[in-house]
């Protein structure tokens, strides 16, 4: 789990812009003083699957937060949208360009959008918009 963490930090960090030209900070822990928007990267759950005697394979699931903060009755949706759409042009691909695990000795296999879930929280100064990506990453032990 904690390689597939690093990948994903280091594909996103430093490689997503703000709407006013920075780059989004991206987070393995949310320091209390982080501005919005950030991105933060962690681990959910890792399973053992097609279990048998010749391999030894994991599906490890990263969840990814995107967060962006307005005032209450400004922003929102579209700027959440708008980064979690970055964050998957970075991380997604079909059937090549897989996370390279290979000094890890493993191998990737396969990596899934298992879902995009968004919600919203007021609190009494801001609005908070949050982007919930699940990435599922399935991996084989290569020795």
């Amino acid at each position: 789990m904690q390689f597939i963490r690093q990948k994903i930090y280091t594909a996103l960090n430093g490689n997503i812009p703000n709407i006013s030209g920075d780059t989004v900070s991206v987070f393995n822990r949310v320091p209390r003083n982080a501005d919005t928007p950030y991105v933060w990267i962690y681990s959910t759950t890792t399973n053992e699957i097609n279990q048998n005697a010749q391999n030894f394979c994991l599906e490890c699931v990263t969840r990814i937060e995107c967060v962006t903060r307005f005032d209450s009755d400004i922003g929102g949706d579209l700027d959440v949208n708008t980064l979690v759409s970055e964050v998957l042009y970075l991380l997604r691909t079909r059937s090549s360009g897989y996370f390279d695990l290979s000094a890890n000795n493993f191998n990737v296999y396969m990596n899934v959008l298992d879902s995009v879930n968004y919600e919203q929280l007021d609190k009494d100064d801001h609005t908070y918009f949050i982007g919930v990506i699940e990435l599922a990453t399935r991996v084989e032990q290569t020795s």
